[in-house]
């Protein structure tokens, strides 16, 4: 090749690298929502409520509240990272590809990885028995007492972060996610040890200035009684987001002063303004885009949503076959 083919080569390869690294630095700093202050009484009270959280009454209603735990499931283990996948309890071959891609990590760099489901209660009885026993075989089963529908997915979370405060509260972060994501467990883990903030950690693909939804007929209304404003409170899309152990809690103690009927994406986001703490963006959560395969670029994402489980198998077949990405 003459010279000035090899630079029209060299400059394309640095034009992609600044645009898949340029692009992401560039939203995360405008992006950023401002800190919140500390000086509030109600978010100082919601924080030392958290920080004195006994949960031991939670163990004692265990049956009252799942029908299925899993609450041995991060004993006698160092947890760096909870994974908890919000599933429909019809979905079980779902799941289980899950378990057969992403969700088989359990090591990442040398740090636990501990992947879990969270469901409620079917309406069939059959469905039910195959739950039962999917539980007992696999042990990463976390099922409410309640009905899962779409009225109840709110619960769902409140559950899930009932669950990790209560049965993992040594797991130093907490993804929560959904079914059809996939989700570079390595490349997340290794994000999050680069961190130098170790509380008040809410970091996802951050929603700015929604709008409630005003509708009666809407699946996702949301009254003016239940909630005033006129716009949410900035928020990280449900799809994936992560955690620190400390926000699990003021999350859950925050939720007591939170309408249930609040979708649950902006349900966390508002008890997280309540405690005091500010989400994070990151354009490596896809939100709720499904990002077009490339195996260098699914090395770097976290997350990508709509994902059909052929696809599930083939992709995280060739981006864990142990080659480098590189010039």
């Amino acid at each position: 090749l003459r010279t000035h083919q090899w630079c029209f080569i060299l400059f394309n390869v640095l034009l992609f690298h600044a645009l898949l690294f340029g692009a992401d630095l560039l939203e995360e700093y405008f992006l950023r929502s401002l800190p919140l202050s500390y000086t509030d009484a109600k978010v100082l009270e919601i924080r030392e409520r958290a920080r004195k959280l006994d949960t031991d009454p939670l163990k004692a209603n265990l049956s009252k509240s799942y029908t299925a735990s899993s609450a041995g499931a991060c004993s006698h283990q160092e947890v760096f990272l909870l994974v908890l996948v919000c599933s429909s309890p019809e979905n079980r071959t779902r799941r289980s590809v899950i378990r057969q891609t992403w969700g088989n990590v359990t090591d990442a760099g040398g740090y636990a990885v501990l992947t879990l489901f969270a469901l409620g209660k079917p309406a069939s009885v059959i469905t039910q028995l195959e739950i039962n026993e999917e539980s007992q075989k696999h042990r990463d089963i976390i099922e409410g007492s309640f009905i899962d529908s779409p009225t109840t997915q709110t619960q769902k979370i409140v559950m899930g972060m009932e669950w990790t405060v209560t049965f993992c509260p040594q797991a130093r972060y907490i993804l929560k996610t959904n079914e059809e994501m996939f989700v570079s467990i390595p490349s997340l883990v290794g994000y999050l040890l680069s961190l130098t903030q170790l509380e008040d950690i809410y970091i996802g693909r951050v929603i700015h200035q929604a709008v409630p939804d005003r509708d009666p007929a809407s699946p996702g209304f949301v009254p003016i009684s239940q909630y005033p404003d006129g716009f949410y409170p900035d928020y990280c899309s449900g799809t994936a987001f992560v955690v620190s152990q400390d926000v699990a809690r003021k999350v859950y103690v925050a939720a007591e002063e939170v309408p249930i009927s609040v979708p649950p994406d902006i349900f966390v986001g508002i008890c997280a303004k309540k405690a005091g703490i500010t989400p994070i963006h990151s354009s490596r959560f896809s939100g709720e885009k499904h990002i077009r395969y490339n195996r260098c670029c699914y090395k770097f994402i976290f997350t990508s949503s709509n994902m059909k489980e052929d696809e599930l198998f083939k992709d995280w077949r060739e981006i864990s076959d142990g080659k480098d990405c590189s010039l």
